[in-house]
């Protein structure tokens, strides 16, 4: 599977569902399993294997098993009827202490 370059435009890929949600980063990439995360997509980072392997969460509307895969700015991440796009700027980072 190629990895679809983010859009600059800032436009929803076609079947990405309305009300995505801007989830800033630090670093100019992330793998997709932490961003699911990061995102609130999953509780915990043990989350996103099964539903990875389950072909639920797509990248740019295209269905992604890989928790590997590099994420940039742009690129919008779905699980089921949730969405959030990668963005840049200053990430606040969700610790439980």
């Amino acid at each position: 599977m190629n990895q679809t370059p983010a859009d600059p435009t800032g436009s929803v890929p076609a079947g990405v569902p309305d009300g995505v949600v801007d989830v800033p980063i630090r670093d100019e990439t992330i793998r997709l399993g932490q961003f699911l995360k990061l995102a609130n997509l999953v509780e915990s980072g043990s989350d996103a294997k099964p539903v990875l392997a389950d072909g639920q969460v797509t990248v740019n509307g295209e269905v992604e098993t890989r928790r590997g895969r590099q994420l940039v700015p742009g690129d919008v991440v779905t699980l089921g009827p949730a969405a959030a796009r990668v963005a840049t700027g200053d990430a606040e980072i969700d610790v439980p202490w």
